[in-house]
């Protein structure tokens, strides 16, 4: 009788069995060769690439992370502050002010408050001022970069080719690109 036990039962079924009563049910009876995945657990706020993209874990949840991720977030308000943690309402006042300072309208009137009795209202209004003038200085710089890579000839409607260029384009270039970097070192 033993005899036929062993035939009918292998030892990968055994060991099938006696993982099942000792509630491992997700061991591995055999051991089998080949390709196998490397799989790696990742936690909340990790970032990996993988099959050529960049993904993250958000609310428990694995996202894709793209370009437009940090123009989302300008973009979007959340339903409550995430510093006083009251609901904002959908208003253009409220994304003016979610989109520049990251709070709502109720606490940039609060922050502000604070700096005027702190005496340092002048000091505030100034870095604001510089910040602005700063980011305007970069959109210029960024315009100035694209022209320097235009061509500068172009087809004529007779099918002639025009040459458009009056001086030397990299030293016009250098030459502004020299006072933006001046005008970004005055303090209004």
């Amino acid at each position: 009788m033993e005899s036929t036990l062993k035939k009918e039962f292998s030892k990968k079924d055994v060991t099938r069995m006696r993982n099942l009563i000792t509630g491992r049910s997700g061991d591995r009876t055999q051991v089998l060769a080949g390709y196998e995945k490397s799989k790696q657990d990742y936690e909340e706020g990790d970032v990996w690439e993988e099959s050529g993209r960049i993904w993250t874990i958000k609310n428990g949840l694995k996202q894709t992370v793209s370009k437009q991720d940090d123009l989302k977030k300008l973009v979007v308000i959340p339903i409550a502050c995430p510093n006083c943690k009251n609901a904002m309402k959908v208003d253009d006042i409220n994304k003016k002010m979610y989109s520049i300072h990251g709070t709502c309208f109720d606490c940039v009137l609060e922050k502000e408050k604070n700096i005027r009795i702190e005496g340092k209202w002048e000091e505030y209004v100034k870095q604001n001022m510089n910040n602005n003038k700063n980011a305007e200085l970069e959109d210029v710089e960024k315009a100035l970069e694209e022209w320097l890579q235009e061509r500068d000839s172009f087809m004529s409607e007779s099918g002639e080719k025009e040459e458009w260029t009056t001086g030397n384009k990299k030293q016009a270039y250098e030459h502004i690109k020299q006072k933006l970097k001046e005008l970004k070192n005055i303090d209004l």
